[in-house]
């Protein structure tokens, strides 16, 4: 296969960029917002109208010139007072009128310009949260966000600098190519054209030359970040293997390539500058002796010679700042590409076309014949089929990598399976909406994360309507409002970031208070009580047992001590149901169940007695092992 050309790279490039503004025209040109759309409508016409004055502005300082150099000597008292001053005034005004046009033209556009963002980074937002856990399990969170930090300000960027600064300098550009042909001839207009030509060809050219250095520093900003991140979020697993020294290397060396890239950025543009100030300065010498020589000749006045000169000054300015704005732009849309193909990604969980919401009618869940894989060489779920009845407690239990998890992921449709079907109250969970079904389902997950803010919030994520005092009450049944109210600040108190201010313990009691304030019909346990001690745990079961009264309750466990009253327990292994009955029925088997038991009393008992042993006679234990 041939591979494609540079050619075909920057053309696709270009049709790249393209889409992307073209995806951004939409929050422009807002559809039923008239308001908006005659804001974008007036700033255009400010934006031509200050250019035109600002074109003007050099053609009333010639005329000045022109009167103050002339060969005549009449009454000088009457030609200050008169004609000199009422040009000079013109001119004052006439630049003080381009200025107020352009800040006129950037405050009806600012309210379209940052609704357009907001609007942007709202659809951003809504859509990571639309997007498939397996999205957010591969994500790698510092990177993502520096991708939609950078994706936002090259919107800001594009809407400021496309719409006011290359629109108006083409626009200008034309204007006085015009005027120079018309009032001074067709060369006069070739060689301006010429070196503006020149000039933007360069500029583009080397811009394109230096972009891979800016893509390098920005790749090597993101990898950076995303090291300086995670590290971050992991602090406590660094301080446990004491590598501090390890993740400063590592950021260090993202640095390192960073500022390489950065010197080459740096030293390019030298180039760059260079190469524009040569073009700039050979076509001004060569238009303004053109002109020098038309005044000596006769043919133009002092004055058109200083038009001359202020015009191409006028159109040279702003081109000054030709190749950092093309740059910014180029970036700003591989930028906003970057976040737009985040804004792209499909969801891999997606609700049917005309799905309903999930209709209760008491709870009953029903796994029948379903099959699952991450991966198809790797299957999770084998075929596995039970039904846990409206308002009973069914529990999972089963060695690591069971797929224990995996079920809980499957019910609350994080996951759609691969074979068979999922069902609630005879209702496939695949034909109603995900949020109908996340409503009336309530998960204490086994890793719990919480909001960095207080245990209020915290507690209320759970219904955000709700009271202080229905906070409060599933906090007691949760068996953590002594706890709070002994904190210095009660419920008030920042809990950190995702939780770490507090133990394990009592961040899952947390997550179980915000859960019973939800008050779901179904009630998903995922090891809801494997952070916390016998004691803590003996007690948060009696509150998982009342609250469960009335509810359908999967119950997904490792200490089988917690589902012994469970009205059915499945014993799962690689993916299969290899048992189910209550726990006297499966003990009575001697199968697997049994042999778990046995294993965990054992390790129960023999903790106990250890716990009862001295520091002395613990050594001399561990001694003999």
């Amino acid at each position: 296969m041939v591979p494609p050309s540079y050619t075909d790279s920057k053309t696709d490039e270009k049709e790249n960029h393209w889409q992307t503004v073209k995806s951004l025209a939409p929050y422009l040109w807002v559809k039923g917002r008239w308001d908006l759309r005659i804001r974008v409508l007036l700033a255009m016409a400010l934006l031509v109208l200050s250019k035109v004055i600002g074109v003007y502005v050099p053609f009333l300082f010639k005329d000045a010139v022109d009167i103050l150099t002339s060969g005549t000597k009449p009454d000088m008292a009457v030609i200050v007072a008169a004609v000199p001053t009422g040009l000079i005034i013109g001119y004052g005004i006439a630049r003080v009128m381009t200025l107020v046009f352009g800040e006129l033209r950037d405050a009806v556009f600012v309210k379209v310009g940052q609704h357009a963002l907001r609007q942007i980074a709202l659809s951003t937002f809504r859509h990571l949260h639309q997007l498939s856990l397996k999205f957010h399990m591969e994500r790698k969170t510092g990177g993502l966000s520096r991708v939609i930090e950078r994706g936002t300000r090259g919107i800001d960027f594009l809407l400021r600098f496309m719409l006011f600064n290359i629109l108006p300098t083409l626009l200008e550009i034309v204007l006085i190519t015009g005027i120079f042909w018309r009032n001074f001839g067709f060369y006069y207009a070739l060689i301006t054209f010429v070196a503006l030509v020149s000039y933007i060809y360069f500029t583009v050219a080397v811009t394109d030359w230096r972009l891979k250095f800016r893509r390098e520093m920005n790749a090597q900003d993101t990898k950076a970040n995303t090291k300086a991140i995670d590290s971050l979020l992991n602090f406590e697993t660094v301080k446990y293997f004491t590598n501090e020294e390890h993740e400063s290397r590592r950021y260090d060396e993202a640095l390192e390539r960073y500022e390489s890239a950065s010197v080459k950025s740096q030293v390019s543009l030298t180039l760059l500058n260079v190469g524009q100030g040569i073009i700039i300065s050979l076509g001004l010498v060569v238009v303004l002796y053109m002109a020098a020589q038309g005044v000596v000749d006769g043919r133009f006045t002092i004055g058109e010679f200083v038009l001359v000169n202020s015009l191409l000054i006028q159109i040279y300015m702003p081109l000054n700042f030709l190749g950092f704005v093309y740059r910014e732009i180029k970036q700003s849309l591989t930028d906003m590409e970057k976040m737009f193909d985040v804004i792209k990604t499909n969801p891999d969980v997606k609700d049917e076309l005309n799905a309903e919401p999930l209709k209760i009618k008491g709870g009953t869940v029903s796994f029948k014949d379903v099959s699952f894989h991450y991966n198809p060489a790797r299957q999770i779920l084998k075929g596995i089929s039970f039904e846990v009845p409206a308002g009973t407690t069914t529990a999972i239990v089963g060695a690591s990598g069971a797929g224990k998890s995996t079920i809980s992921r499957i019910l609350f449709r994080f996951y759609d399976i691969t074979g068979g079907s999922v069902e609630i109250d005879g209702q496939n969970i695949a034909a109603v909406t995900q949020q109908s079904i996340r409503s009336h389902v309530g998960v204490v997950p086994q890793d719990t994360v919480l909001f960095n803010d207080n245990i209020r919030y915290n507690i209320r994520y759970g219904r955000p309507d709700a009271t202080d005092a229905e906070v409060e009450e599933a906090a007691r049944l949760a068996q953590i409002h002594d706890f709070i109210l002994g904190l210095p600040e009660g419920y008030e108190t920042e809990v950190g970031e995702r939780g770490l201010k507090l133990s394990g313990g009592e961040k899952q009691r947390v997550a179980i208070a915000r859960t019973i304030l939800k008050n779901p019909e179904i009630l998903l346990l995922d090891e809801a009580t494997s952070a916390l001690d016998s004691h803590t745990e003996r007690g948060i079961q009696k509150a998982l047992e009342q609250i469960s009264k009335g509810r359908t309750t999967l119950v997904i466990a490792h200490r089988l001590s917690t589902v012994v009253n469970a009205n059915e327990i499945l014993v799962l292994d690689k993916g299969a149901i290899i048992e189910h009955g209550t726990h006297d029925v499966l003990l009575e088997k001697g199968g697997a169940y049994h042999a778990m038991w046995h294993r965990q009393q054992q390790a129960t008992e023999a903790a106990e007695k250890l716990e009862e042993l001295t520091e002395e006679e613990k050594a001399e234990a561990f001694v003999k092992l």
